[in-house]
């Protein structure tokens, strides 16, 4: 059975659609039944073009992403979500719609990373803050991976998380 994870981020621009690229990416490769999904409580509507060339660079197919809208994910025919992460702090900090999971609410997290969008040094300083948050967030969705999420009861995989987030 496929495990979901939706990762969250405000305007669904940047670091949630590196947690998606990375995430469904590495399962891919690892062959791991995980599906990543991303979403933002404020969509802009676009993808930073700095997050697709750090995901394009990593040898991620970012074809068909979109900004989208948080509430998607709360519709009719929607995946069952196991997995919800932030990775912004004010998306962290909003108050989030009731996701339902396969066996009720899905495990909730936050592990935030400063906004790359913001970095200074012009266009190179951007695409090198780009990488190193593709990185971190690579790091941690290969952690991710590691875990045994089939067999995991919910106390262990919010534990598991919790200390991923503090790696």
């Amino acid at each position: 059975m496929t495990v979901h994870v939706l990762i969250l981020c405000t305007h669904n621009s940047a670091r949630s659609v590196l947690g998606e690229g990375m995430l469904n990416h590495l399962a891919a490769r690892l062959q791991r039944e995980v599906r990543a999904h991303s979403a933002g409580s404020a969509p802009s509507g676009r993808i930073n073009p700095f997050a697709l060339e750090a995901l394009h660079n990593a040898g991620v197919d970012t074809s068909a992403f979109r900004s989208k809208r948080w509430d998607e994910f709360t519709a009719e025919g929607a995946p069952p979500l196991s997995i919800v992460i932030t990775v912004c702090d004010s998306a962290a900090s909003e108050t989030c719609p009731v996701f339902f999971g396969g066996a009720g609410e899905p495990v909730k997290v936050h592990w935030g990373y400063p906004d790359p969008s913001n970095a200074e040094g012009g266009d190179e300083g951007k695409r090198r803050a780009f990488e190193l948050t593709r990185q971190a967030i690579g790091y941690r969705m290969l952690q991710l991976l590691a875990l045994p999420l089939e067999s995991m009861g919910r106390d262990a995989l919010q534990a598991a998380l919790a200390g991923i987030g503090r790696s």
